[in-house]
């Protein structure tokens, strides 16, 4: 409380800029962005708070909060933060869903939202009444960039605006096919637009439309599109997020540079570039599954984006990745992966020597354990991306896919990963030679590497050295078939030991009477509600407990209350929803049983619209849409981790060591304390292990498979089978969550002797079954180091 007082006191001193402000992993508690407010028509008012955009402009960093859906307005601001951190609301805030942004050059203007912001900071507003609209993106005219710009809206809408007067006017309705509008950006006498997701059912006026139509099969979700003003054409009917090109944030440098556009679909992440009038496209993987929507709700602005010294930083599902500021038709090398990432990153910027990622984080969009929406920065350093998650990501050209003989796939980054492994299936029903090309540098220059032969039976999984570098690779089928083709690649995870100063004060999962309270950032102010046992207490922004005059502990205790979110039996953690039944490895025997305050918590959105799931001493990410059957490990951590939260930008853990000290990362005193941290900081609990079964001396029928059991993101692996009979088990994995269940061996089991398969070193897939050609008792034990 003393703490809070002096900074009241001094904040309009010389003397505050002087303090520094309290700085946890990287997050200001103090910069925390809110968007809840009262008589605001907008049904989605506060749903979420995401920070759309943030731009270093006129000495200070400005930024804009979104809600969704909210066209007409909304109780989110444009804000301001000075070299002093001190965060302004500014009083021309309208509110809205945007997250566009440009820096107009004749005018010397910042376009941020529906604001323009002179270069000495003065604010002018468009108001919504006059461009209604979700703005997503500005880019320069086509005719008359001197003096107009165009604004593009989510649902599709286009206007133009003169950057002198304000004048709006609206030039499209819906030009183009698809929902969920993301980027746009003009480059080589053409605007690009981009969207991201597709209307559940084709429900426009398509006489509006200037050029596509609804979509025919399940690939056609969002559009790439051009126009050059006089005709619009389709470039690519997929999901496409960020337009952008060597000028970035301020336009095309010249006539001649190129664009580059970022998107993905079920196979892999997209890059697209336009270069001398003609589209290339490139594939990269994904490293989660949290962006695919068919709607693209819950993809908010990956971009690329320069972050100083020329440097550009690409994130783009899940992944950091560094950018060649020259990339461009024959010049394509240099794009290398960083690591990944939870962090939800609408944008990013440099200022003030440092990198800044804004957030979409805290949302109650669908998430009763936060009462309010929320979202943060985080200042670093780039070279701290780096200390993330492991670069591990999978995807490919091909999935399912009708390919012809010696037709070249699109090039398939491959530069800077790890251990390599590349799935490869047909229906051909006899072998087929596939022919594996690189082009080593960027150049262009393809060589054949290797010719690999998949049998008859029309499965191989390829594994590749250590040695081997290149920048893309790419296939050629020696005859026509439906084939896939599909890479996993593994990074180097962390030890244990990387975060064990870092989490000292987190209870062990043998420790008695640790803190374990439950946590929920609370809907009736800005503060975290804390619920330990019997006592009520609240922190505020400065870390500092408070005993409120009025208790919330029911309403905590109701809405909070611990839950089993799994099931476990003699063999592995099993957990299920609506897209299967699964299985998942086991840690300590400590967490058989619950906890002194019961069960952990299990599933809890952190941040918006994505989950974390907390079981047997393993912290998951389980995707909103794609569920557990596209879950990924993060972490096991040993620990006693009660709850969870995200709340003003910090992750927040309870499941303290009793007596804590009060350190870098522990703030409390009594008998309650908590963790607070950022949320990439879990990757440092150490790498995701653990052991467990399929079966365990469990009766197995033949024939019959057993329930899927998770491989992805898991480091050294082995399997021992054993049975009562003699029997043939088969390993079968599922690689890609098209393409169904292939044999990777079959093994001869004889009674009563285990036999332990070992998988290469480069093995990863997303989930492993077996299966038994007789009726028996078997165990087939799996064991992740």
């Amino acid at each position: 409380m003393k703490r809070a007082l002096l900074i009241s006191l001094l904040a309009g001193s010389s003397v505050f800029a002087q303090q520094k402000p309290l700085q946890i992993s990287g997050v200001y508690p103090h910069l925390a962005v809110f968007n809840r407010g009262d008589g605001i028509p907008c049904k989605g008012n506060g749903g979420e708070c995401g920070i759309g955009a943030v731009v270093p402009w006129a000495g200070k960093l400005w930024m804009v909060t979104y809600s969704p859906h909210c066209p007409g307005g909304s109780s989110d601001k444009l804000y301001t933060i000075d070299h002093n951190l001190r965060l302004t609301i500014r009083p021309e805030s309208v509110g809205g869903t945007p997250a566009n942004r440009m820096i107009h050059r004749e005018s010397n203007q910042l376009i941020i939202g529906p604001y323009f912001v002179s270069k000495e900071g003065v604010v002018r507003t468009i108001p919504q009444t006059v461009m209604p609209g979700r703005l997503t993106a500005t880019a320069r005219h086509l005719t008359d960039p001197a003096n107009q710009v165009y604004f593009y809206d989510m649902e599709g809408m286009l206007y133009e605006a003169n950057v002198h007067s304000l004048a709006v006017k609206k030039l499209f309705h819906k030009p183009v096919p698809g929902w969920h509008g993301k980027g746009g950006y003009t480059a080589q006498g053409r605007l690009i637009v981009a969207n991201n997701g597709e209307h559940q059912v084709f429900d426009i006026d398509t006489k509006l439309l200037q050029a596509g139509a609804a979509p025919k099969n399940k690939d056609e979700m969002g559009v790439l599109a051009e126009w050059d003003g006089k005709a619009w054409s389709i470039v690519e009917r997929k999901q496409f997020t960020d337009i952008t090109g060597p000028g970035g944030i301020y336009g095309a440098p010249s006539p001649e540079s190129p664009a580059w556009s970022i998107g993905w679909d079920r196979r892999s992440v997209i890059l697209k570039l336009l270069d001398h009038g003609k589209w290339h496209t490139y594939r990269l993987p994904k490293s989660t599954h949290t962006y695919d929507h068919w709607g693209g709700w819950y993809t908010e602005w990956p971009r690329i984006r320069e972050i100083g010294n020329n440097r550009l930083l690409m994130d783009m599902h899940g992944m950091f990745y560094d950018f060649p500021a020259g990339f461009s038709a024959g010049k394509t090398g240099g794009i290398r992966p960083i690591s990944n990432h939870l962090r939800y990153i609408p944008d990013f910027c440099s200022w003030n020597g440092q990198l800044v990622l804004a957030t979409d984080e805290t949302s109650i969009l669908e998430n009763p354990l936060a009462g309010r929406s929320q979202s943060n920065l985080w200042f670093g350093q780039p070279e701290q991306l780096r200390e993330w998650g492991a670069a591990n990501g999978w995807g490919g050209p091909w999935q399912n896919d009708a390919v012809q003989a010696g037709e070249a796939s699109d090039p398939f980054l491959i530069n800077g990963f790890g251990k390599k492994i590349l799935h490869l299936t047909h229906q051909n029903g006899k072998a087929v030679t596939f022919t594996l090309e690189v082009d080593k540098t960027g150049t262009g220059r393809w060589e054949n590497y290797a010719t690999v032969s998949v049998p008859k039976e029309g499965y191989l999984a390829y594994a590749f050295p250590a040695s081997f570098a290149a920048t893309w690779i790419r296939l050629k089928a020696g005859q026509s078939g439906t084939y896939s083709a599909f890479f996993h690649y593994q990074g180097q995870g962390h030890a244990a030991s990387d975060g064990k100063a870092l989490f000292a004060g987190l209870a062990e999962a043998t420790d008695r009477d640790p803190v374990a309270a439950i946590i929920r950032p609370s809907k009736d102010n800005t503060n975290l509600q804390v619920l330990n046992g019997t006592v009520y207490q609240e922190v505020d922004e400065n870390l500092s407990y408070l005993t409120p005059a009025g208790s919330k502990a029911e309403e905590v205790a109701a809405v909070g209350a611990f839950k089993k979110d799994f099931e476990l039996d003699d063999a592995s953690v099993i957990v299920k929803d609506a897209t299967g039944t699964f299985r998942l490895p086991r840690t300590l025997a400590a967490y058989d049983q619950p906890f002194a305050a019961g069960w952990p918590r299990g599933r809890r959105e952190v941040e918006s619209e994505r989950y974390l799931f907390q079981a047997h001493g393993t912290i998951y990410e389980v995707p909103r849409e794609g569920g557990f059957a596209t879950m990924r490990p993060i972490t096991t951590h040993r620990k006693q981790i009660q709850d969870f939260c995200t709340w003003r930008g910090l992750l927040v853990l309870s499941g303290t060591k009793k007596g804590a000290e009060n350190r870098e990362h522990i703030f409390g005193s009594g008998m309650t304390s908590l963790w607070f941290g950022a949320i990439d900081d879990l990757w440092k609990l150490g790498k995701p292990t653990g052991e467990g079964g399929v079966w365990k001396n469990t009766v197995v029928r033949a024939g019959e498979p057993s329930l899927p059991y998770l491989m992805t993101g898991y480091d050294k692996k082995t399997v021992t089978l054993s049975s009562d009979k003699d029997a043939a088990f088969t390993l079968e994995v599922d690689f890609d969550h098209v393409s169904g269940w292939h044999t990777y061996k079959r093994i001869a089991v004889k009674a009563g002797k285990p036999v332990t398969v070992t998988f290469p070193y480069t093995f990863n897939a997303h989930w492993l079954r077996v299966k038994s050609d007789t009726d028996c008792v078997g165990t087939a034990w799996v064991v992740y180091q």
